[in-house]
């Protein structure tokens, strides 16, 4: 019996392996993340320390294709990577809708589908993201789009949104994080009543639930959601992000008890970062602070 050694290297299509690891490279390279001069399936802007991310498929109402959400997972991959982007806002084009999920056409064409490991839309099932995305909801946010708002820090709707967890009208269920994250930001009966019916919220409504922030007019989202931007760019950069892993750390506790008294690393980083001494400096100075994430 002969045995022969392996690499594997696991990404969003599935398991892939080679017999050397330069061949594994080859086939599979590693990318370091950085923004690309083109995308395809959405358009990229840098607004000083924010970055706007445009999912740009409105033929398709923005819904998404297995090539989309890579192309959105080495967006947010970049985003993460890049030490002066603060602040990220999610939206889509045109005025019809934010994002209707998964391109079904796609899917009904037999072409192979996988979603990336970071999940639909780079968000779902991206794990210790530590940077604020705000989600900016113009028309419909339905299955796989709702998904993405819902993994999002805060969403901005405009008065024509429409969120809806659609999966269950046509053979399919929200397996992309909506289950689990309606269940935990409204009231259980009205989560279940949503997610086992497909039916659709407003604007006004899904704030009275607790899952919208801000209403805008309509066409009026992205503007709303930079002004809210704004608004997180005058507080320390470094506060924000150790306020980030310290809520997806004590996610894991179930007591509040147990989640406040469990040691922090992220408190001890920021009781040496520069940023904590400048705030305190700025505020007995009676001055704005300049922030410097770090």
């Amino acid at each position: 019996m002969s045995v022969a050694r392996v690499f594997v290297r696991s990404i969003g299509i599935g398991n892939r392996f080679a017999f050397s690891r330069a061949r594994l490279d080859e086939l599979f390279p590693r990318h370091k993340p950085a923004f690309r001069g083109h995308y395809q399936h959405c358009l990229v802007e840098r607004r000083g320390h924010i970055l706007e991310v445009t999912i740009n498929r409105p033929e398709a109402n923005n819904a998404l294709t297995p090539m989309a959400n890579d192309e959105l997972e080495a967006v947010f991959d970049a985003y993460l990577a890049d030490g002066d982007l603060w602040v990220a806002i999610i939206t889509g084009a045109g005025k019809r809708a934010f994002c209707t999920g998964n391109d079904l056409k796609h899917t009904a064409s037999g072409k192979p589908s996988w979603v990336p490991k970071t999940g639909f839309g780079g968000l779902t099932a991206r794990a210790g993201r530590n940077k604020p995305v705000i989600a900016a909801v113009n028309g419909y946010a339905m299955g796989g789009g709702f998904e993405i708002a819902l993994a999002c820090d805060m969403i901005v709707a405009d008065t024509s949104a429409q969120f809806a967890l659609s999966e269950v009208r046509v053979g399919l269920i929200a397996g992309a994080g909506g289950l689990q994250r309606l269940t935990r930001e409204i009231p259980r009966k009205l989560a279940s009543e949503m997610i086992l019916t497909g039916r659709r919220v407003g604007a006004e409504e899904g704030r009275q639930l607790g899952f919208v922030n801000a209403i805008a007019d309509e066409g009026r989202a992205l503007e709303r959601a930079r002004e809210l931007a704004e608004t997180l760019l005058e507080c320390s950069p470094t506060s924000i992000r150790l306020s980030l892993d310290l809520l997806n750390e004590s996610e894991r506790f179930s007591s509040t008890v147990d989640a406040v008294r469990h040691r922090y690393a992220a408190i001890d980083r920021l009781l040496r970062s520069d940023d904590m001494a400048e705030g305190v400096k700025a505020f007995a100075e009676k001055r704005k602070p300049r922030w410097r994430n770090r």
